[in-house]
């Protein structure tokens, strides 16, 4: 039986404290076959080692948020590429530009989502990429450092649909969440109904960006069951068919067809 992979979570936030275990051991009866935890942070990697450790269906993803890249330095950066090693990280991230909350100057988030593109092609690793208000640098870098050992996922696409045309022809994944459930996601749902499948990633943010009916709540992995149903909608094709393809998708980007 096909089953739903969400290729970006986040169940290390202190959102799930109080349930974590009870949540992801449910998870399989959803039809949740396997789950990538994503490092958005030092502390956000640390634990999502820990994750993947206790939980044979989640696999790992080192990297630092823009948001968060003031704690970098080259001592902890040496330790993030310490951690590609581990087997079950299976990529980089999420790294890339923020200019909404401008938490960290625009300059010193380009200097270190360089390093983690680097530091992906190094490690053999794709990358997770996140962009928010920052759409043309975000192009302009991965542009400029495209070749062809550069595997990256847009995670919550959010780019134009131009832009996201530009990204399949690199050979790019685009991230589709609980925003393609929203009314005004007009762009969103253009980009999803154009995209071939074979380029499409689902993912929940959880414990961000659950869909409608549960906008407004705590996300978890489960709610990806009305993400697909939103995208089988769009392109006039089955749920079933959009589990199966996207779940083969995100096999193929973490490279986890060669584990099998």
């Amino acid at each position: 039986m096909d089953m739903i992979f969400d290729s970006h979570a986040h169940y290390d936030d202190s959102a799930f404290d109080e349930d974590r275990e009870e949540v992801l051991l449910k998870l399989a009866e959803s039809g949740v076959g396997t789950v990538v935890n994503v490092g958005a942070s030092l502390e956000g990697t640390k634990k999502t080692m820990e994750l993947t450790e206790r939980y044979p269906f989640v696999y790992g993803s080192a990297g630092v948020h823009p948001d968060e890249v003031g704690e970098l330095n080259e001592d902890t950066f040496a330790w993030l590429r310490d951690q590609c090693g581990q087997e079950k990280i299976v990529a980089v991230g999420e790294t890339g530009l923020d200019y909404y909350w401008k938490k960290e100057p625009p300059e010193v988030q380009k200097k270190w989502f360089l390093r983690q593109l680097a530091l992906a092609k190094e490690q053999a690793l794709p990358v997770i990429v996140h962009s928010r208000d920052a759409a043309a640098d975000t192009m302009e870098i991965l542009k400029q450092e495209y070749d062809a050992q550069l595997s990256a996922v847009i995670h919550c696409c959010s780019c134009s649909p131009e832009m996201a045309r530009e990204y399949v022809g690199m050979g790019f994944y685009l991230g589709i969440g609980g925003v393609v459930t929203f009314k005004n996601a007009k762009k969103l749902k253009e980009i999803v109904k154009e995209t071939p499948l074979q380029n499409l990633l689902l993912e929940t943010d959880c414990p961000y960006l659950s869909p409608v009916p549960f906008r407004g709540r705590r996300n978890d992995s489960r709610n990806l069951t009305f993400i697909a149903e939103a995208v089988a909608e769009l392109r006039g094709i089955s749920r079933e068919e959009v589990v199966r393809a996207t779940e083969e998708n995100a096999m193929r980007f973490y490279r986890l067809e060669r584990r099998a």
